[in-house]
């Protein structure tokens, strides 16, 4: 697979943009956040798309900015489904990376969820997010970018410095 080369984020409900922005910009590596018209945005480092409210409009948004490679943060089983299918990376907010192993399972139990709760009953519950919730995500974050050889700019620059220190 391709080293990636932006980071897409379904931003609406979006709990994690601090951290993805915070490693991105680490990394030199651009991000584009898509939200609909009800919400505003500005982090001084993203791209921001803003469609029009609509089932599904900013989910399609992002799927169709997606390339190969990219790394698209969700929370939607369905888009993660349309980034593996386009041959990009997919991560949900609590450090799940979403893969061809696991994306069929998810979607069946989303499935059920949705007939239970058709039929009245309630399917889960949720819980608040924690601490504990971020820093699964920002280590699953990192780890994916290391994959591909990202690492900080500032881890760059000092192995650059050691390199020809050695010359």
């Amino acid at each position: 697979m391709a080293a990636t080369q932006k980071i897409l984020v379904d931003a609406d409900a979006c709990p994690v943009k601090q951290i993805i922005v915070r490693e991105a910009k680490k990394r030199g590596i651009p991000v584009t956040m898509v939200i609909d018209n009800s919400h505003i945005l500005d982090d001084g480092y993203s791209e921001v798309i803003t469609v029009d409210q609509g089932a599904d409009a900013a989910d399609f948004k992002l799927v169709s900015l997606l390339s190969p490679g990219d790394l698209v943060v969700t929370q939607d089983f369905g888009v993660a489904a349309m980034a593996l299918g386009k041959g990009a990376m997919a991560l949900n907010q609590n450090g799940l990376i979403f893969t061809a192993n696991n994306i069929d399972r998810l979607l069946f139990e989303r499935h059920i969820g949705k007939e239970l709760r058709r039929s009245g009953k309630k399917a889960g519950k949720t819980r608040a997010r924690s601490a504990e919730d971020d820093a699964a995500f920002e280590k699953a974050l990192i780890s994916l970018l290391a994959t591909f050889g990202y690492v900080e700019q500032k881890q760059k620059s000092e192995c650059i410095r050691s390199f020809q220190d050695k010359k």
